[in-house]
């Protein structure tokens, strides 16, 4: 990402470029990424092509004004960070489902950051309703944050009875030494395993997500972002859900489509010409059921 690029995707974000890569301007980044680029699947649902690749992230991101699911932000959000000086490892992570199980491989993407300071953190800012700031990778007490009370913990085994560890690494950047659990007000929410990963490894997740009748990304379109008061707001399908800090909730159907694309250009800056169409209606009746 050169110069003009960092530029503009700080205008995106409404930021100021920080003068050294700390952990303070990381936490700012990170909740600043959270309010205005929304994590969204429309591209699932409109038929556009998914390209993880650097170019055509930052062209969807920061030209066209669209959100994305977490390959796309973190992806992109990885290589701004880079660019500002920061070391960043890119690390796969399997979500948790019903039952305690997990997802399927490179079923997320989450980042490894060390900051100039010697800290390492988990960044996310492509799971939707999650941590509003990076979490201390280190900490293994709760870590209070906006979006709940958080904690990092070391993996036991997997379903095969393996403990992941020595997480191979290298000169690039930090790696936990063990999987790592993140655990959201004492549930577990996803399982990050401690090898370093590349962008192109996430392509078929990417894909899975985008195809499968049994990811959830083909139940609804969805678009949400947090908001300047910590609140959330969210449009699935035709709801749109308003979610206080303090746990109020309040939702409408949008009946019209006029309403819809309103929405997407008031709550997320997005601009589209069409509602987008949830796919599931265009793949017969399997698509969009879940085991």
């Amino acid at each position: 990402m050169d110069s003009a690029q960092v530029d503009a995707y700080l205008r995106r974000l409404g930021a100021e470029r920080p003068p050294r890569p700390t952990a303070e301007a990381l936490g700012a980044l990170h909740l600043r990424h959270l309010r205005t680029v929304p994590f969204e699947n429309l591209s699932v649902h409109l038929g556009e092509e998914i390209v993880l690749a650097e170019t055509p992230l930052h062209d969807k991101v920061v030209g066209r004004g669209r959100g994305g699911f977490c390959y796309e932000l973190n992806g992109l959000f990885g290589a701004l960070l880079t660019a500002l000086g920061y070391r960043v490892t890119m690390l796969a992570a399997r979500v948790y489902g019903d039952g305690g199980r997990v997802g399927i491989p490179y079923d997320h993407m989450a980042l490894l950051v060390r900051t100039e300071e010697g800290g390492d953190w988990l960044a996310d800012v492509g799971f939707g309703a999650h941590s509003h700031g990076p979490l201390a990778v280190g900490e293994r007490a709760d870590q209070e944050d906006g979006g709940g009370t958080f904690r990092v913990v070391e993996s036991g085994p997997d379903a095969a009875g393996v403990r992941g560890g020595d997480g191979g690494a290298k000169a690039s950047g930090p790696a936990p030494a063990a999987d790592l659990d993140v655990l959201r007000d004492g549930k577990q929410v996803y399982r990050v395993e401690a090898r370093p990963r590349v962008l192109d490894d996430f392509v078929s997740g990417a894909w899975w997500h985008s195809t499968s009748p049994r990811s959830h990304f083909l139940q609804s379109t969805v678009c949400s972002r947090v908001t300047g008061d910590g609140g959330r707001i969210t449009l699935s399908g035709r709801r749109l859900t308003s979610t206080a800090t303090g746990g109020g909730r309040e939702e409408r159907e949008l009946e019209t489509d006029a309403e819809v694309l309103a929405a997407y250009r008031e709550h997320f800056g997005i601009r589209l010409d069409r509602v987008p169409v949830r796919r599931q209606d265009d793949t017969g009746p399997q698509a969009g059921t879940r085991p």
